[in-house]
């Protein structure tokens, strides 16, 4: 079986993006997830993407991790499908809809000469009910609670969008181990029963804040969207920053805006990286 794919990538993360509207799929998208991973299309793919029709918004999008494991929602991804979608005509509407596992996002594109030069995804309210993520605690929220792991205290805040994170603020991202401590707090059970994604973040002053980012079950990532509103949500919830920053990252710079709506804004470009035909046969 071949799958025509193209990769892309959102001032972060790298995905493998396929369009299931005029090529078949196998039945187990899992396995495929895999193969995908194991066999590094396009060289360090963070996950596949599949650009699917949906019954309730304009497109449906599924993410799946390198493990095979299907995932909620990942906003570098949606920026990257949002522009896949104009450039390669599947829409010509410059507002539109796409269904995630973690809700109906809104995106708005700026196009120039026929091409999507930065998208505006509205990924919706930061859930901070305790009840409602996956986060033990009797407390009501879960913001600047201290957690000790490896011999260190972070005080830490738990956000969700359908994919959970949580974020510390701490003076300096410049000597962090990040490959010890990320996974520390990513797997600490007895807090995060399902594991999480780990914001470590800096602020540099009311309109800027820098973030490294530790992606469950990955790694460190050049870049994570969500991640960036994490970590603007919780700086302003802090009396930390305003309500429009620049969040600079290793992928690059993310212009965040929560809207007095409750609204997370995250306006970015996209970038294609390649195209090319996966060789797949069904486990």
């Amino acid at each position: 079986m071949k799958i025509k794919f193209t990769k892309m990538q959102a001032f972060g993360n790298d995905y493998i993006y396929i369009n299931t509207f005029d090529q078949d799929m196998p039945a187990s998208l899992n396995a495929l997830a895999r193969h995908v991973s194991d066999i590094h299309y396009g060289i360090g793919s963070d996950g596949m993407v599949l650009i699917c029709p949906s019954d309730v918004c304009a497109f449906r999008m599924r993410i799946f991790n390198p493990d095979g494991t299907e995932g909620e929602m990942c906003g570098n991804a949606l920026r990257s499908t949002a522009k896949y979608v104009y450039d390669q005509g599947l829409t010509r509407q410059t507002e539109f809809t796409i269904e995630t596992f973690g809700g109906n996002q809104q995106i708005q594109l700026e196009v120039t000469d026929g091409v999507v030069t930065n998208i505006t995804a509205n990924i919706g309210n930061p859930v901070l009910d305790t009840k409602k993520i996956p986060v033990t605690t009797d407390l009501d929220t879960f913001i600047n609670q201290p957690v000790t792991v490896e011999g260190r205290t972070f005080l830490l805040t738990a956000i969700s969008w359908g994919n959970p994170h949580c974020v510390t603020f701490l003076d300096s991202l410049d000597d962090l181990d990040i490959a010890r401590f990320g996974p520390a707090i990513e797997q600490l059970r007895s807090v995060f029963p399902n594991r999480t994604n780990v914001t470590f973040a800096q602020v540099l002053d009311e309109s800027h804040i820098r973030i490294r980012e530790w992606e469950r079950g990955t790694g460190e990532t050049i870049g994570c969207g969500t991640g960036c509103c994490t970590a603007v949500a919780a700086a302003n919830l802090l009396k930390l920053c305003g309500r429009s920053v620049t969040v600079e990252q290793i992928g690059g710079p993310l212009s965040i805006r929560w809207a007095d709506n409750g609204d997370m804004y995250m306006t970015g470009p996209s970038h294609y990286i390649c195209e090319g035909e996966i060789i797949y046969e069904a486990e």
